[in-house]
């Protein structure tokens, strides 16, 4: 399915030189970044900054073309509309009425002299001094790691690749549609945005079926080693000390802190106050906030401008208006919803009835047949009875007793027993991550295929947890019930509902954080990630499929 290409990037824009560069390395790569704005570090990049720390910084100003005597300029920004490019070059040094722009890499220099992104993007500047009349007809890289400055001459053959290049790259900028990943390449293993291209992972589904396949690399980090930090004493300020967040009670006593860099998200529930500063700084790093009731409902979000990927807003929103591409996306989720159900139940349930796993397989088979998403929904709520009438097996006795209550059937808004207020809370744990990862590959999360929109729903990311449900959250219920975790003293009861106290949130967030840190093997690419690390990768394989790159929306099942 493919309801649209990318927008092309409007005439007249001046594209960075850095950008030809990344063309010449990779044309997807170039796209990522400069049409749909991706960027993801990773330990070259940073390590690249800091080789730039000192010529980043800006000093003198660039001589008359004509001016002899010898001089160094620092950060010199330039731009030609001619050309197309703009560009901030490292360092000018110029003598005896010729220049020669310096571009600092990290590393050493390759045995075989620099690679040709390298020398395409120190000629491009080279183009963008001549266009401003100085005489220019070599450059510099220089190696930080080696301290070893490389020469390259700009002869005709380079400046001519330099032009046919840069051509290229703005055709495949307004062309509107996004490369084809190279296939096994050792470039992909370099490069920082790995993790959003998913090379491997689409060329593998995009195969025909019966075609041969390279095996597939993990490039995917297998876990995020940034952490969430949750905050739930009411009243309590978050704010900033340096790179240190901090959390202070309403007498102002530190109750909690987290450094900046290892931090994903910052969750708040209930009355918790923080600092304009702080969102400023958040929002900047793109670290989002999170509001939450104190019983777990999202509330919103902060996360600056969010993405600038709006080319994917766009092919979401017309599948969404499309109701063959609606219908197709919805029952996927839910077959797979259904699945991972059976699934939870024949191997965590003492003696598993036949007939309601025989049942619940026709309904996973209904769906391919579902003519609407209202008979979707029906087959849905089926399997959902069928499910939640074997769940209490799944909670031993110890359990049960330990609760002091009988779990018979699924209640929320409010929930009425203390099964339902964990199921419930643990729900909404999952659809704030969701609608986290969502937001960060650039969909809107509030508007989805399966779920219809709805003031303050984010449907696209209950889309996309209906297959998590079982095997996270309700997996994180039957732990904490079983192994003692909660039991009945942690609930407060009312003629309303039942709800949790804090001390067993807290309990119940840090078991949900080390179920989201646990690695699973990916049953369609084979290697292991953590659950975390899937919840984003099917955000952005749903992106690759509304873009055209694969046909279908891959379905994650445990086996």
């Amino acid at each position: 399915m493919h309801l649209g290409a990318d927008e092309p990037v409007e005439a007249g824009r001046l594209m960075p030189v850095r950008m030809l560069n990344e063309f010449t390395y990779c044309p997807r790569l170039f796209y990522l970044e400069w049409v749909q704005g991706e960027f993801a570090d990773n330990e070259f990049t940073v390590e690249g900054r800091f080789a730039h720390r000192r010529v980043d910084a800006r000093s003198g100003t660039m001589p008359a073309p004509e001016e002899p005597a010898p001089f160094e300029v620092r950060s010199v920004a330039l731009s030609s509309a001619q050309l197309g490019l703009s560009a901030k070059i490292d360092l000018v040094e110029g003598e005896g009425g010729a220049v020669s722009p310096v571009d600092y890499k990290r590393g050493k220099p390759p045995p075989d002299g620099p690679h040709e992104p390298e020398r395409v993007q120190l000629c491009a500047y080279g183009l963008l001094l001549r266009e401003h009349a100085y005489l220019c007809e070599r450059g510099v890289i220089y190696f930080a790691e080696a301290k070893a400055r490389v020469e390259v001459v700009f002869d005709e053959a380079l400046r001519s690749r330099t032009l046919e290049l840069l051509a290229q790259a703005k055709e495949t900028a307004a062309r509107g549609v996004l490369p084809p990943p190279l296939q096994a390449s050792p470039k992909c293993q370099g490069c920082s945005l790995h993790g959003i291209c998913l090379p491997d992972e689409v060329n593998h589904l995009a195969r025909e079926v019966g075609e041969a396949s390279e095996p597939l690399r993990r490039l995917v980090p297998a876990r995020d080693d940034a952490q969430p930090l949750y905050v739930q004493e009411q009243g309590a300020r978050v704010g900033l000390d340096g790179e240190l967040l901090e959390v202070r009670s309403r007498e102002r006593v530190q109750i909690g802190k987290a450094r900046l860099f290892e931090l994903s998200q910052l969750v708040l529930l209930g009355n918790v106050q923080v600092s304009a500063h702080t969102i400023r700084e958040l929002c900047g790093r793109g670290i989002p906030i999170c509001w939450m009731s104190f019983g777990g409902w999202l509330s919103g979000f902060a996360d600056g401008l969010g993405h600038n990927n709006v080319e994917l807003r766009r092919v979401q929103f017309r599948a969404a208006e499309d109701a063959t591409a609606s219908l197709t996306l919805a029952r996927r989720f839910v077959r797979n919803k259904i699945a991972n159900c059976r699934t939870l139940l024949r191997r965590n349930h003492p003696d598993a009835p036949e007939s309601t796993l025989r049942e619940m397989s026709m309904l996973i088979d209904a769906t391919e047949s579902a003519s609407g998403l209202p008979e979707l929904l029906g087959i849905e709520g089926n399997a959902a009875r069928l499910y939640f009438e074997a769940f209490p097996a799944l909670i031993g006795g110890e359990g049960q007793e330990r609760l002091g209550f009988d779990f018979t059937t699924r209640s929320r808004r409010p929930p009425k027993d203390p099964v339902n207020a964990l199921l419930s809370f643990g729900y909404s744990l999952l659809v704030k991550d969701i609608a986290v990862a969502a937001r960060a590959v650039g969909f809107d999360p509030f508007l989805g295929f399966y779920h219809q929109p709805r003031y303050g729903r984010p449907a696209l990311a209950l889309d996309l947890m209906e297959e998590f449900r079982p095997i996270i959250a309700d997996s994180v219920v039957l732990s904490l019930i079983n192994t003692g975790g909660v039991t009945g003293a942690d609930f407060v009861r009312s003629s309303l509902g039942v709800a949790m106290k804090p001390e067993a949130r807290k309990r119940f967030m840090r078991a949900y954080e080390r179920r989201l840190e646990e690695e699973v093997t990916h049953p369609v690419f084979g290697y292991r990630i953590s659950y975390r690390r899937v919840l984003e990768v099917q955000c952005r394989l749903l992106a690759r499929h509304l873009l055209g790159e694969i046909d279908a929306f891959p379905e994650f099942r445990t086996r």
